[in-house]
C-alpha cells in the first residue's frame, strides 16, 4: 500500500475532498516523523508501539572478504505490534477481558440429583 492508496482510502471512507484527505494524511505522517526524530515513543492503541532505539558502535565483518569493519553508532526504529493487531493478522478472536473467569457449574445442595 502506498501513501496515495492511504489518501484514496481516507477520501472514500471519510468523504473529505481528495485535497483535504491528502493534507490530513501528510499531517499525520509529519507528526509521527517529528515525534520519532525527537526520540519520543508513539503508542497507538490497538495497533502497536513505535520506538527509537540507540545502537552503540560495534565491530562487524564484511561477509565477502571477512575483513573487520566498524559499524557506526546509530538510531533505529522498532515497531512492536499490539495483541489486537497480532490476533487480526492470525485470524484469531481477541480474548475477552474476563478470559478464564467462568461461573461455577450449578450444583445441588445435597450432592445428589433428584428426579
Amino acid at each position: 500500500m502506498t501513501k496515495a492508496d492511504i489518501i484514496e482510502s481516507v477520501y472514500e471512507k471519510v468523504g473529505f475532498s481528495k485535497k483535504d484527505s491528502a493534507e490530513i494524511v501528510e499531517l499525520v505522517f509529519d507528526t509521527v516523523k517529528e515525534t520519532l526524530e525527537r526520540g519520543d515513543k508513539i503508542k497507538i492503541s490497538g495497533f502497536g508501539n513505535f520506538q527509537v532505539r540507540h545502537k552503540k558502535a560495534r565491530i562487524g565483518r564484511n561477509p565477502q572478504t571477512g575483513k573487520e569493519i566498524e559499524i557506526s553508532a546509530r538510531r533505529v526504529l522498532t515497531f512492536r505490534p499490539s495483541q489486537v493487531l497480532k490476533s487480526a493478522l492470525n485470524n484469531e478472536q481477541p480474548a475477552p477481558s474476563g478470559a478464564g473467569e467462568q461461573g461455577a457449574a450449578p450444583s445441588s445442595s445435597s450432592g445428589t440429583e433428584t428426579k
